[in-house]
């Protein structure tokens, strides 16, 4: 694994925790108080000002790459599940790089197959598919 991959995730997994977020209103609760002493002066204002702006920035851009990895991680564990399967249609593969009208007409496809399975349950007299109720 790549260093900058390692750092992102390592970073986003710590940025994402209970006690990162303790540590953060600790330090913003500390600047609030610590107003008077600086007599809410634009250094004091400036000095959280500029490093959340900071933090903001750099974080986007790790958890952006974090999130980017493992959305392809996961696309390509769903592109084996899809291939794996007889029947399935392999042409689904690489939807993520097809145009939005492709993607639209594949979806009104299933959306039409969905509707046509409804009404095919409803002529028998059946309301669901087979699936047992989750609730008790």
């Amino acid at each position: 694994m790549q260093p900058f991959t390692r750092f992102a995730k390592h970073t986003s997994r710590l940025a994402g925790r209970p006690g990162t977020f303790a540590i953060m209103v600790l330090m913003v609760l500390a600047w609030a108080i610590t107003g008077p002493y600086f007599h809410y002066s634009e250094n004091w204002q400036l000095a959280i000002n500029t490093s959340t702006t900071i933090i903001t920035f750099l974080m986007v851009f790790l958890i952006e790459g974090a999130q980017n990895r493992d959305a392809e991680a996961v696309q390509v564990k769903l592109d084996e599940i899809i291939r794996c399967i007889e029947g399935a249609r392999n042409e689904l593969l690489d939807l993520e790089e097809m145009e939005e009208e492709d993607l639209k007409r594949i979806r009104q496809n299933y959306l039409d197959l969905a509707d046509k399975a409804r009404q095919h349950l409803e002529k028998q007299g059946r309301h669901d598919t087979g699936v047992p109720d989750l609730e008790p």
